[in-house]
């Protein structure tokens, strides 16, 4: 087979002097061995592609439903819907950035498990764009969101098991993601929780640990917008257009429609032993005469 495409390739380089008909057969032969040539190359590297492992489609991450579809057909597939489940943070505020992150977002509900109210400083407006729901526990959270939204959850923390969220391999569809409490980060019932897997946001350097709570959920919040294929908002100047404000149907700060939850009976445990606690340490400090004086 070398020996074909040399001669081809000598045949090519013959001088001018040759007849027609030498010329003519030599050029046959050089591009018959030419194609058996490239054939064979192109076999060898496909060999060399198997040799080297999975292919670069096998390894790319899952596209979104619809994903495939033609681009004349995009106004009319709907994009997988997003949720962000809210539970045991320690930084009340920090439930009012949040919200603002999930309308920039696209976000199609945030779930607020066990209070029902919560503080909107930082939301500027958006709490009133971000529909609501409302569960008096993680389990019922969960299970709602599997049963009426079709929704995997997928935890955000910085684990052995986690995938870097910025490779989208986790994304699967309607999504539902857990956010941690700030300083413990995702409980051992949250983690039980996530059947879609766990996400960690990778940093590249030294000053800090981790990131905070709401930072965190913006990043993910965004890769999952592009993956999803979410249509950008429209812009005016140096600003997004932003839409009329709701009718608000509920006071600020609470969950529209929800029911009061109950006191969990630990919780109350915990504050009544605070209470006693500072009032025995400030009878103690006061000593006989101020602890007189605390009573009366």
């Amino acid at each position: 087979m070398v020996k074909s495409a040399d001669a081809g390739e000598a045949g090519a380089r013959q001088p001018c002097g040759l007849d027609a008909s030498a010329r003519s057969e030599d050029q046959a032969g050089g591009g018959s061995a030419a194609s058996t040539s490239t054939a064979a190359a192109t076999g060898d590297a496909r060999k060399d592609d198997a040799a080297d492992g999975p292919s670069a489609a096998a390894a790319a991450p899952t596209a979104p439903p619809d994903q495939n579809d033609d681009d004349d057909n995009d106004d009319a597939r709907v994009p997988p819907a997003c949720f962000v489940v809210v539970y045991n943070l320690a930084k009340r505020h920090n439930v009012g950035n949040l919200l603002r992150c999930c309308t920039a977002f696209g976000v199609k509900a945030a779930c607020l498990v066990g209070s029902r109210d919560f503080n909107t400083f930082g939301a500027h407006g958006a709490a009133e764009h971000v529909p609501l729901r409302h569960y008096a526990t993680l389990d019922e959270c969960v299970a709602d969101l599997r049963a009426r939204d079709g929704a995997r959850v997928v935890g955000v923390e910085i684990d052995p098991s986690a995938t870097p969220v910025h490779t989208h391999a986790a994304f699967q569809g309607p999504t539902a993601f857990m956010l941690g409490n700030e300083g413990q980060g995702l409980s051992a019932k949250q983690l039980r929780l996530c059947d879609g897997g766990l996400v960690y946001i990778a940093q590249h350097g030294p000053g800090t640990a981790s990131l905070n709570v709401t930072v965190a959920a913006s990043i993910v919040l965004h890769q999952f917008s592009v993956w999803a294929r979410y249509p950008e908002r429209a812009r005016r100047d140096q600003k997004f257009v932003v839409a009329p404000r709701p009718q608000r149907t509920a006071p600020r700060g609470v969950v529209p429609g929800a029911r009061p939850a109950r006191p969990d009976a630990a919780e109350c445990a915990r504050v009544k032993g605070e209470g006693e606690a500072w009032v025995e340490e400030q009878m103690n400090a006061a000593g006989l005469e101020g602890a007189l004086a605390l009573a009366l």
